[in-house]
């Protein structure tokens, strides 16, 4: 999938850019909204409103005119009002600033399940970490090419640490996430799924403990 990104703020755009790419996208970035207007293909702009020469919200009208490309509003205008407008306007979805990484790759692929059509999702790209590959799509895990049987819920916890590599996330994070929010059986079955999914990875590395923090997905570039 290839996301355009228009955020002319460089401390932002670097690591949402780099980040975004290790989750497998291609990613174009601009700072203008006379670049973004520009003609070229892509599967979906990350549009910040606040732009030095045009203004968000006429970007993304003009974008709608012209295309049903999805559109989601990156801002740190919060209120109702803006949300309202922005959506009014043609775009899919709407975040506020600050933001976490892993509710802008949700959102991303909310937009996407909605809006393109099976033949697109054919062609959404894999998640490569080194030589590891994810497909969510699919649920196939590969490692060096070859192909790793993981149960649903290693599956689930390894895309959920790989959402933002690196990050460290707790216990009772992954818990909610991967088990239940209201999960009320042993710890301990973390442990067990952790330690065989290390076993399948065929290196430890590849998950992290941070002690008494949490997990985090590890041999991160």
């Amino acid at each position: 999938m290839h996301l355009l990104v228009v955020e002319d703020d460089d401390a932002i755009a670097d690591p949402l850019v780099a980040g975004l790419l290790r989750q497998g996208y291609e990613v174009t970035r601009v700072a203008t909204g006379a670049a973004a207007l520009e003609p070229r293909t892509i599967d979906m702009v990350l549009l910040d409103l606040g732009l030095p020469d045009t203004d968000g919200f006429e970007v993304c009208r003009r974008l709608r005119e012209r295309s049903d490309v999805p559109i989601l509003v990156i801002s740190a205008r919060g209120e109702e009002v803006d949300r309202v407008i922005g959506l009014e306007l043609g775009a899919d979805d709407y975040l506020v600033k600050p933001f976490g990484f892993r509710e802008l790759v949700a959102r991303i692929r909310a937009v996407s399940r909605r809006t393109v059509s099976p033949a697109d999702e054919e062609r959404e790209g894999i998640q490569r970490l080194d030589g590891l590959e994810i497909d969510r799509r699919t649920r196939r895990v590969r490692v060096e090419g070859n192909e790793v049987s993981l149960t649903p819920k290693e599956f689930d916890l390894l895309a959920l640490l790989a959402d933002d590599p690196g990050a460290v996330l707790t216990r009772q994070e992954i818990l909610d996430q991967v088990w239940d929010p209201h999960w009320y059986g042993p710890t301990k079955t973390l442990d067990v799924h952790v330690a065989s999914l290390r076993k399948k990875l065929g290196d430890p590395g590849w998950i992290e403990t941070v002690r008494g923090v949490g997990l985090r997905m590890g041999r991160v570039p």
